[in-house]
């Protein structure tokens, strides 16, 4: 038995994810639970579509119609740990300071993936010398990423919008190198790294801001002169083209 990370309802629940009992669960979870059995055994590049299927007790053509890829099958993961961590999301720290909140929601993730986590270092190590992948992979990340601020109550539009999402992934990825070692049931090391980890974040987050604050005028000017330039090029276009038309002469 082992607890399954992508229950139907608000709560966890404890199933049986064998391959004998797989098909009990929905199609889609079967095929990333059986994506997440296959990494914890084999390497990454070795798994194949055919693979997973026999393993998530559905065929090829089954399969077709859940996931296009290997790659979809892992953000099907990303997105189902998404919604665990955003239904677990209460208002009990509403009133503490966004650190807070976004500790709480790091820490909500990583126990959502726990019952996955050799699998998910296997994984790690593997596409850490995929570029392609890797670059596949951060797009997800930051989509997921987008959501756990929202769950934290961060806000992520406007100018630091992007540094804040692609510092999280950054961040969260950090922490989980050292969570993937950590083997103390207090979780004393991921917890000393996610504290640091947000510390050097809101120190970015707060150089930036400043050197926004410091740029404001050079950025106003600079879109003074590209607005002035447009201007120009929409009163040249709107000109005459008839040379007479151009030559006060013609009309004498």
């Amino acid at each position: 038995m082992t607890t399954d990370p992508f229950p139907t309802g608000g709560s966890q629940t404890t199933i049986d994810v064998s391959a004998s009992t797989a098909p009990t669960l929905p199609p889609r979870q079967r095929a990333v639970e059986a994506l997440m059995r296959l990494a914890a055994e084999q390497p990454w590049q070795d798994i194949e579509l055919a693979d997973i299927g026999t393993e998530a007790g559905l065929t090829l053509s089954e399969m077709r119609d859940l996931f296009p890829s290997k790659g979809a099958i892992l953000d099907g993961y990303t997105r189902m740990i998404d919604k665990i961590v955003i239904e677990g999301t209460t208002d009990d720290l509403a009133g503490e300071p966004s650190r807070e909140r976004v500790f709480d929601v790091f820490m909500r993730r990583l126990d959502a993936m726990a019952p996955h986590k050799e699998a998910l270092r296997r994984i790690s190590v593997a596409l850490r010398s995929d570029p392609l992948s890797l670059s596949a992979l951060n797009r997800s990340a930051l989509n997921s990423m987008r959501y756990m601020l929202a769950a934290a109550g961060v806000p992520t539009e406007g100018p630091l919008g992007f540094i804040k999402l692609q510092g999280g992934v950054l961040s969260l990825a950090a922490v989980m190198d050292t969570w993937f070692e950590d083997s103390d049931p207090t979780q004393a090391k991921t917890l000393s790294r996610l504290d640091r980890e947000l510390t050097r974040g809101e120190r970015i987050l707060e150089r930036a801001d400043d050197v926004r604050r410091l740029t404001a005028p050079l950025r106003a000017v600079g879109q003074a002169l590209i607005d002035g330039r447009r201007r120009m090029r929409d009163r040249a276009r709107a000109a005459p083209t008839d040379p007479e038309a151009r030559d006060p002469a013609a009309a004498i």
